[in-house]
């Protein structure tokens, strides 16, 4: 009877022993190996892995994409308080893992003590060499010095914790400036107020633009009625030429240009029963 308990403490322990010899690290993760509190060098890769029983405990590390998004204060150039919003895309490396864990911590450590300072760091360092306004204007070429900020932040931490390159920054996105509601208000009125001049400016120019075509119709009617006119000035000159040239060509004209002129009445004399003659001769120096 105790050999048949005590065979069977055996088998239990054996199989504990077994089950203590193996570990599965999940997909995605590494594993951190702790001999007796002391971490390992090597990490431990995903999937089933061996590990000396009772002495070796394993800390599962994560190594895919993680954000982390952080909001920052700063004032900027101009003295315009400024609240910048920025989500980091970053993981950590697997084979440097076992140091990062060991002179940082896990994920959510490296997160709070390396990446959100080097957020709020580098958004203040960044933000006082812009305006409010740059800030908008200038949006990319504000995330690049923001991001090469954050990434030498990163650097120059991990080296003084003896992790270089524990971690991979991925990308940097500014998700929201906000401003003051003071500055938010002067920014209404500055559009507004050059949307208005804007408008007058496009206003005067309509105006103008209608009086020079009005001016340029006047012009072109003014040249048309001088035109008739000296047309016909001509061309009544060329007549009068004409005409006289017909008249002293052709004296007979001058006599039937008198007939016509005449009104048919005989001149009054008195006395005498005959006719008087018609001198045309005298007639034609009164003409």
């Amino acid at each position: 009877m105790v050999t048949k308990i005590a065979a069977g403490v055996i088998a239990v322990l054996v199989l504990f022993l077994l089950l203590s010899s193996f570990a599965i690290v999940n997909s995605g993760h590494v594993g951190v190996v702790r001999t007796l509190g002391a971490v390992q060098p090597s990490p431990m890769a995903e999937g089933f892995n061996f590990k000396k029983p009772f002495l070796d405990s394993i800390e599962e590390i994560s190594i895919r994409l993680q954000k982390s998004d952080s909001a920052a204060t700063a004032a900027s150039k101009d003295l315009q308080v400024v609240s910048t919003r920025v989500a980091v895309q970053y993981s950590l490396i697997g084979a440097v893992a076992p140091r990062t864990y060991q002179s940082i911590g896990r994920s959510a450590t490296v997160e709070a003590n390396v990446i959100a300072p080097a957020i709020q760091e580098s958004v203040k360092a960044v933000t006082a060499q812009y305006t409010a306004e740059e800030l908008v204007t200038k949006r990319s070429e504000v995330k690049q010095k923001i991001q090469a900020a954050i990434e030498a932040f990163i650097d120059e931490t991990l080296a003084q914790k003896g992790a270089d390159g524990a971690l991979n920054l991925d990308n940097v996105a500014i998700t929201d400036f906000e401003f003051s509601s003071e500055f938010n208000r002067a920014i209404e009125e500055k559009v507004q107020a050059e949307q208005e001049a804007l408008k007058a400016e496009n206003e005067k120019l309509r105006r103008v633009t209608q009086a020079e075509a009005a001016a340029e119709e006047r012009k072109l009617a003014a040249d048309a009625e001088a035109y008739q006119i000296t047309q016909a000035s001509v061309a009544k000159a060329e007549a009068i030429e004409r005409e006289a040239k017909a008249l002293r060509d052709n004296p007979e004209l001058i006599e039937l240009r008198l007939a016509e002129k005449w009104d048919g009445k005989l001149p009054v004399v008195n006395g005498g029963n005959s006719l008087p003659l018609l001198n045309l001769d005298s007639i034609t120096k009164q003409n």
